[in-house]
């Protein structure tokens, strides 16, 4: 741990953050604290676990889309030097709707990062077909433990270094 100007690399990520939380509170430390020349971010699970919690989807799908556009506004102007890569989300075959509302979620990250000049990285192609990369896979596991096993974060982060490349 150093001083701001020295640290190599820093975690902003907060459990349970959706985009409107990353939008308040993460960006601004951002821009105005850890000025990073690469910004590599995931956003968009627990906006989606809203809806499978039983809130509209038309609803979370349209504040998403703005959350995120002014997410990467205020990255762009604040930061306009900084590489970006965001990953879209994967699907979680064992949580009905998933598969509907996932593709949708993507859809948007590409065209609102297209629209800023930001990367996409595949998460969503890294985890189809494979199994063992959620910690809902495991025998016994409950239904929101939706966050990816060691394996999963590797592959999510060969898909961060294939969309940096």
């Amino acid at each position: 741990f150093d001083s701001v100007p020295n640290t190599l690399i820093a975690n902003a990520a907060v459990p349970g953050a959706n985009s409107s939380h990353l939008l308040d509170y993460q960006v601004p430390q951002a821009v105005e604290v850890f000025q990073p020349s690469i910004i590599v971010m995931t956003v968009g699970g627990n906006d989606l676990l809203r809806i499978l919690g039983g809130i509209p989807p038309q609803a979370v799908l349209a504040d998403f889309q703005a959350n995120l556009t002014a997410i990467l506004a205020r990255l762009r102007t604040g930061l306009p030097e900084a590489r970006i890569v965001i990953g879209n989300l994967y699907s979680i075959p064992e949580i009905a709707g998933s598969d509907e509302v996932v593709p949708i979620f993507n859809q948007i990250v590409q065209g609102v990062a297209a629209a800023f000049d930001v990367r996409v990285a595949d998460v969503h192609e890294a985890f189809q077909g494979r199994e063992g990369l959620l910690l809902i896979d495991r025998h016994g596991a409950g239904l929101f433990e939706v966050h990816p096993t060691n394996a999963g974060y590797l592959a999510m982060a060969q898909a961060f270094d294939k969309a940096l490349r």
